[in-house]
């Protein structure tokens, strides 16, 4: 008898050329339900695009992606949502003159089904608003539940969007370079909260950073991309030791 974890996210033959030029090659990568995947390759190696492509952001011109063994290529970024994936960006996709509770609220009644209109907030004794209090203890933001978003550290920002997606019924999450700017000091507690929203969602994590070292610690299988192609899928000791990979980073790779 089979074994064999299903797959969150299935990505198959995947291309993407832009006025000729080739930014995703032949992609294929195989993400089991509940593992916590990295992303790593040089600059410019096509793992924004990737999420992009994997988002809805962009439409593959190759290939297919599939969620839960559904085929969603050719589905909007709202219906990849609808079915269970969250992303955050490189860049800060928070409301910055919303407070903090205000953010992770406004995720929550969403969730709930309630409205995402800016304008109409549910009380603070309400399941989203109670739900939202939970996940900022959760993420160590309790204590500045009243703050703006936007007047807050750049790591307690990215707690933030992962309390965010803690309180969505995300099923697969993209994190793109969540470390990016994160202070030394913010970053054990930045990783436990990964860790965490993984455990507490029981989720698949795909994520692009970095930080090596912070990444291999936390993940099950790296993927490493270059040049718009995924040349190594493995663990992270060995995705460490393999020549292909050191060649890849040292720029002499074929």
């Amino acid at each position: 008898m089979s074994t064999s974890v299903p797959s969150a996210l299935r990505v198959e033959g995947l291309g993407l050329q832009i006025g000729g030029a080739t930014i995703l090659k032949d992609v294929d990568l195989d993400v089991p339900a509940g593992s916590l995947v990295g992303v790593i390759g040089p600059n410019g190696a096509g793992k924004t695009t990737l999420f992009n492509v994997v988002s809805g952001l962009m439409t593959p011109t190759a290939g297919r992606v599939l969620m839960n063994g559904e085929d969603v290529t050719s589905q909007s970024v709202a219906a990849r949502s609808r079915a269970g994936l969250g992303r955050t960006f490189q860049t800060s996709s928070l409301f910055p003159r919303l407070t903090v509770l205000e953010n992770v609220r406004l995720a929550a009644q969403v969730s709930l089904g309630g409205s995402g209109s800016l304008f109409r907030f549910p009380r603070r004794s309400d399941a989203a608003s109670q739900r939202a209090l939970e996940t900022l203890e959760i993420v160590g933001l309790a204590h500045k539940a009243g703050a703006y978003a936007g007047d807050i550290s750049h790591g307690d920002k990215r707690k933030l969007e992962i309390a965010v997606l803690l309180v969505t019924d995300s099923s697969l999450v993209l994190l793109d370079e969540p470390m990016a700017g994160v202070g030394s000091g913010d970053v054990p507690g930045l990783v436990e909260n990964i860790r965490d929203m993984q455990r507490e969602k029981n989720c698949t994590v795909l994520m692009v950073e970095h930080h090596i070292d912070v990444l291999m610690g936390l993940v099950d299988k790296v993927a490493v991309m270059y040049f718009g192609s995924i040349i190594a899928f493995d663990t992270p000791q060995k995705i460490m030791e393999d020549p292909i990979v050191q060649s890849a980073y040292l720029g002499s790779a074929a």
